[in-house]
């Protein structure tokens, strides 16, 4: 019998043929069979561990108590209570009680982000003002429901004196109740008044914070506007600066009196034109720049031009690249959205204790149920890389189907949905290791960074430089990770091989082709960024043009940078896409020109656009080649000629 050996895809060779393989052969969309099934075992097992913290919150009583609400003595609105041992008023019975009420609701603690106040059961929201304490009577008489502590009859308010501790401060505010989480709240928003006070003294006396915000409150129409349109200006710049001065020029001559304000002047209005000076000035550098690096590169940007041009076809082929954005995140807000809920169960879960301070009871987590909080913390990092990195195998497949198929009309109907499919069916032990992997990284540096934010004005110069460092060199590594990782994933969708040995196959191309993606990741990533500053530039010249002949508006800076943002995260998720569309076709052409030659049996799978590129290197090769060859030439004659000269017997004369 013949010895068999496995191969990396999972099926059995012959000894025979394995010994005449001592390179990998990258045979495209041949094979498939599913990839390190060991971890995606382990990822179920830890998605099983996720939820089943949510389900112990549940049978805890920690998402009642936070839906339903409880009051300071451990009871829960709305159902029947067991008593909790020390604590007194516990274990009633709040089935008519569906209501938290707070007897000071606008007493809140910012650092701890809780209201310090006696929360207490009530079978109704207090739904007018109440301003003595004969109000409570009439209103407990009336309705039946009591907005003081539990053990004080409500007929005799006005006159216990137990009264000024146990009752809500008055006057007590009109209240109604949340939609879901059954919590009495002011109407009157007013009540938050110490809340904001420490803000409003900030922004009084900051007077360039006041204009700021009165910018946005006064821009808010146009903001809204071009944070749709999100979805060149140098000379007009220049021209609205110039027109500007002269525009003030006049008003200043004419209306002195009228523009200068009592106690700034001419400020916000001089503001206005150094902004515009500064922006024109700004755009006038980068222009520069651009046009010079432009010149530099020229020779060097072929490769990525036509790698930019079948991007562009695969694009066109495949319509439903465009929603790959979308669906990661809606995928990642949905994830997020149950990661907070459950995160807020694990806030009222674990066992009542009483706080000596206040008196009140609190649920705390203890012993190992600690590390829940831990577990549900890794769980965000490693979930939501796991949906990225799915993203980026979903790309790549689709695009290693384009580029593999020879007769594009033979493309599946959907090639996003058919990578999706084998997504799920082969490779998700692949996306879970190679997640697992980045989330590795990122603890640590997030761990470092909460360290630095905790130690900041208190350690010394050296531990800052460490760890701002360190911090630098996770920052390295993940991005380095991450770009295997995405080449890794394309080798899977190439030749459905583990994780690992992806990893390496796609090292050892990108190796050989060090220069090209040398020349690939910073050409490409030069003009990429490109694209988001065109769009973010747009946005921000119909900025300039929509809030210039708006003379009234105080400020423009804060309006144009919320708009800004705006336009650079919708430009990032989109280009971003491109951007794994233009590796996944480099690795792919990377291996068609390795492994093919264009000969009969050997035919490339390139576009023509590819082929013009590889065609043109061929010829300034021999072109490069030839000219050595007579560079060569004559110098060998001179040579011979001075041997001749030297040997006896000959004269030089």
């Amino acid at each position: 019998m013949s010895e068999v050996r496995r191969s990396a895809s999972g099926s059995y060779r012959p000894r025979s043929s394995w010994i005449k393989r001592t390179k990998r052969e990258w045979k495209p969309l041949e094979d498939r069979s599913c990839t390190d099934l060991p971890w995606f075992l382990l990822f179920t097992l830890f998605l099983v561990g996720m939820c089943g913290i949510c389900g112990f919150t549940i049978a805890t009583g920690g998402a009642a108590r936070l839906v339903f609400g409880y009051d300071s003595y451990g009871n829960t609105c709305g159902q029947r209570n067991e008593p909790i041992e020390g604590v007194r008023l516990s274990g009633l019975d709040h089935t008519d009680r569906k209501f938290v009420f707070f007897l000071d609701p606008c007493n809140i603690d910012i650092i701890q982000r809780k209201i310090k106040s006696m929360a207490l059961c009530v079978s109704q929201c207090p739904t007018e003002e109440l301003l003595t304490y004969y109000d409570l009577k009439r209103f407990a008489m009336t309705n039946g429901s009591e907005l003081c502590s539990y053990e004080l009859p409500g007929h005799k308010y006005p006159s216990l004196p137990e009264r000024f501790d146990k009752c809500p401060k008055l006057p007590v505010p009109e209240s109604k109740a949340l939609p879901v989480f059954n919590r009495c709240t002011p109407v009157d928003i007013s009540c938050y008044a110490k809340f904001a006070e420490a803000v409003v003294t900030f922004v009084s006396d900051n007077s360039m914070l006041n204009r700021l915000i009165a910018g946005v409150a006064a821009s808010k129409e146009i903001i809204v506007g071009l944070c749709l349109l999100a979805l060149g200006g140098t000379s007009v710049l220049w021209w609205l600066y110039i027109d500007y001065r002269m525009t003030m020029n006049e008003t200043m001559t004419k209306d002195l009196t009228e523009t200068e304000e009592p106690n700034g002047g001419m400020k916000p209005t001089k503001d206005h034109a150094q902004g515009l000076l500064i922006y024109a000035v700004s755009a006038t550098v980068f222009t520069g720049i651009l046009l010079l690096l432009m010149l530099f590169m020229r020779k060097r940007v072929a490769l990525t031009i036509a790698l930019f041009h079948v991007a562009g076809k695969v694009f066109i082929h495949l319509p439903l690249l465009a929603l790959q954005p979308f669906c990661t995140f809606l995928a990642l807000s949905l994830f997020w959205v149950y990661w907070i809920m459950v995160l807020l169960f694990l806030g009222t879960t674990g066992n009542p204790e009483k706080n000596e301070d206040t008196g009140l009871v609190e649920f705390r987590l203890s012993g190992a149920l600690q590390y829940m909080t831990w577990y549900h913390a890794v769980g965000l990092i490693w979930i939501s890389e796991f949906i990225l990195a799915c993203q980026q195998m979903t790309v790549a497949g689709a695009v290693v189907t384009y580029y593999f198929t020879r007769d594009k009309t033979k493309l599946p109907v959907t090639p996003i949905l058919s990578s999706v499919l084998r997504l799920v069916r082969y490779h998700l032990g692949t996306v879970a290791k190679g997640s697992f992997i980045i989330t590795l990284v990122k603890i640590p540096r997030l761990i470092l960074m909460y360290i630095h934010n905790q130690l900041k004005g208190k350690e010394n110069a050296c531990a800052r430089c460490m760890l701002k460092a360190c911090i630098c060199c996770l920052w390295c590594l993940e991005k380095c990770l991450n770009y295997l990782n995405q080449n890794a994933y394309a080798a899977t969708a190439i030749n459905s091989t583990s994780f690992c040995t992806s990893a390496r196959d796609a090292f050892m191309i990108l190796v050989e082709n060090a220069l090209r993606v040398a020349t690939i990741n910073t050409v490409g990533d030069f003009v990429l960024f490109l694209g988001k500053v065109l769009i973010v530039t747009c946005t921000a010249f119909a900025g300039v043009l929509a809030l210039n002949y708006q003379r009234d508006y105080t400020e423009w800076v804060l309006p144009l940078i919320i708009v800004c943002l705006f336009a650079f995260l919708v430009a990032h998720c989109f280009l971003s896409i491109f951007e794994i569309v233009v590796d996944v076709l480099f690795l792919c052409f990377a291996i068609d020109t390795k492994y093919n030659n264009g000969t009969p049996g050997r035919e490339f799978y390139m576009d023509k656009a590819l082929m013009e590129f590889v065609e043109n290197s061929r010829r300034s090769m021999a072109m490069e080649e030839r000219g050595r060859s007579k560079r060569a030439r004559p110098k060998e004659e001179v040579e011979l000629t001075e041997v001749k000269a030297m040997a006896p017997g000959t004269s030089s004369a």
